[in-house]
């Protein structure tokens, strides 16, 4: 499954490459775990790289590539070990203004570690362009898991090229 993911994400970028309409968006983030993350773990940072055709004037989809990563922290003595996740997914935006932006990414979330079989990933956003080409954003990411749920709120920003 994760292999035919990957095919299909890179497929998707390739085709994204060659075309000519659309924007390509390279950011970071930083965010606080919650639920049952913010249990185990301290702090999530990552990065994403999407691409999205202007499908019309206010309304934007693509792929999406991410990577999320889960500090640990101590638990009844215990320390908990990092984790890690390579999201995949299909990234929807729409323009609510000229510097409002609401979106969605759907997809699945690949698990980096050994015994991280990773799983269902969503990612609601609101953003606020700052300037023409950057955009800060405030989301809420999740990761659906067998026994719980990876999910962290976060602040973030993105180029546009």
């Amino acid at each position: 499954m994760k292999k035919f993911l990957l095919t299909i994400a890179i497929a998707v970028f390739g085709f994204a490459a060659n075309a000519q309409d659309g924007t390509l968006n390279v950011g970071g983030n930083i965010a606080l775990p919650i639920g049952d993350a913010g249990d185990a773990y301290s702090f999530s940072y990552g990065g994403e790289v999407n691409y999205l055709f202007n499908l019309s004037e206010d309304f934007n989809l693509g792929a999406s590539f991410s990577y999320i990563q889960y500090l640990g922290k101590e638990v009844n003595g215990f320390d908990v070990p990092s984790v890690a996740f390579l999201p995949v997914a299909a990234a929807g935006r729409y323009n609510l203004s000229e510097k409002f932006v609401v979106g969605a990414d759907l997809g699945f979330a690949i698990g980096v570690d050994e015994g991280n079989d990773g799983g269902f990933y969503y990612r609601p956003m609101v953003g606020y362009k700052v300037m023409e080409n950057i955009t800060v954003q405030a989301t809420y990411a999740g990761i659906s898991l067998d026994g719980g749920t990876a999910a962290n709120i976060g602040l973030g920003a993105y180029y546009s090229f």
